[in-house]
């Protein structure tokens, strides 16, 4: 909770920047909604990457788990060299969705603790000031935890001779309530504690029609609404009916910024699938593979053939030649000293042999 009010404390600035400007809490809190939306759409997008990348190995995962589907340690090995070998990290989608919830929460706080957040007021006198409220009759004391500063705003005209803050911050508080009526709709007003005339139980409904409504668009777009099974299928109707039975429970200003933000995020959702859908993103990476790899090959220093030198045949047959007349000299040596002596006409052992005398 810390470190969402020290989100909601910083993001109080851009709010309070926007009321302001408008004079009007509802147009302030759609503003500041875009902004954030603006701000976390880099994020979104790398969750789109991260789902494409996931996609394009998912064929590849499953052979591998038909393979090594009986040896675990065996799967993890080959797994961890089919990430480095596509250069994907399976961490890559978690932070991209964890940011944009921490900031979304500290926006829930920038709501429902406006003196704290918005008008960054002294937190001691606004702890004085909502500690009082445990002594009003009519219920405050229910809303001491959370709500208590939303209450002061919306009853200031009842509690200002009771509130310890100085002038300065009086005048800022007494501006900052006259800013609450949207279309009618009084956003500090809690919809379990208004009257049916007050129309803010419009709030919660479209809390609900908004979540049911967004998520089923943005699976039927998606293409996975007839792969929603079993708990994912309960979860999908369960989820926006525990916004709204909130949005029913807590002051409108707060369902008012759940109903802005479903209906922005189904607007990003669509940004996303015109420019940014699995089958765009999968192609342009694996052309953004296929390029790397020729650029690695480019990158390589080319190997000569292999080429002979060539000989020096006149070299060689000096050479040779010497060799030769070396050879012939010794050998016409060793003749002379084994040279026999000249043989008889009549040796038998002649080869032309001898002609015979009659």
């Amino acid at each position: 909770m810390q470190i969402f009010s020290w989100i909601g404390y910083v993001f109080g600035y851009l709010l309070w920047a926007f009321y302001e400007l408008t004079k009007n809490y509802g147009i302030a809190i759609i503003l500041f909604t875009i902004v954030l939306k603006i701000i976390t759409f880099p994020f979104s997008v790398k969750q789109q990457k991260s789902m494409a990348q996931n996609a394009r190995l998912a064929n590849k995962q499953r052979e591998l788990k038909e393979k090594y589907g009986n040896d675990k340690v065996k799967l993890s090995e080959e797994t961890q060299k089919l990430y480095a070998k596509e250069n994907v990290s399976p961490m890559n989608g978690c932070l991209t969705m964890i940011l944009p919830l921490i900031l979304l929460m500290g926006v829930y706080y920038a709501v429902i603790w406006p003196l704290t957040n918005t008008l960054h007021l002294d937190s001691g006198s606004v702890q004085a000031a909502t500690g009082m409220l445990a002594q009003v009759p009519g219920g405050f004391g229910g809303y001491n935890s959370y709500y208590g500063e939303l209450e002061i705003v919306n009853h200031f005209n009842d509690f200002r001779n009771f509130l310890p803050f100085s002038s300065t911050d009086m005048a800022s508080i007494e501006f900052f309530s006259k800013g609450f009526n949207f279309l009618g709709l009084n956003l500090l007003s809690s919809p379990n504690s208004s009257p049916f005339s007050s129309m803010v139980w419009l709030i919660p409904l479209l809390c609900l029609v908004s979540s049911l409504g967004t998520q089923y668009l943005t699976l039927r777009i998606q293409g996975n609404a007839n792969n929603m099974q079993g708990c994912m299928k309960w979860m999908m109707y369960l989820m926006p009916i525990i916004s709204a039975v909130i949005a029913w429970q807590v002051p409108a200003a707060v369902g008012f910024y759940w109903i802005v933000s479903t209906v922005l995020s189904f607007v990003q959702t669509l940004v996303l699938h015109r420019f940014y859908n699995v089958n765009i993103m999968t192609a342009k990476q694996e052309a953004a593979r296929v390029l790397l790899r020729e650029q690695e090959e480019a990158a390589l220093k080319p190997v000569l053939a292999y080429s002979p030198k060539k000989l020096d045949v006149k070299s060689m047959d000096s050479k040779s030649g010497k060799n030769v007349q070396n050879t012939n000299k010794g050998s016409s040596t060793a003749s002379k000293k084994n040279k026999p002596g000249k043989k008889k006409n009549n040796d038998s052992g002649s080869y032309m042999g001898t002609s015979k005398r009659g």
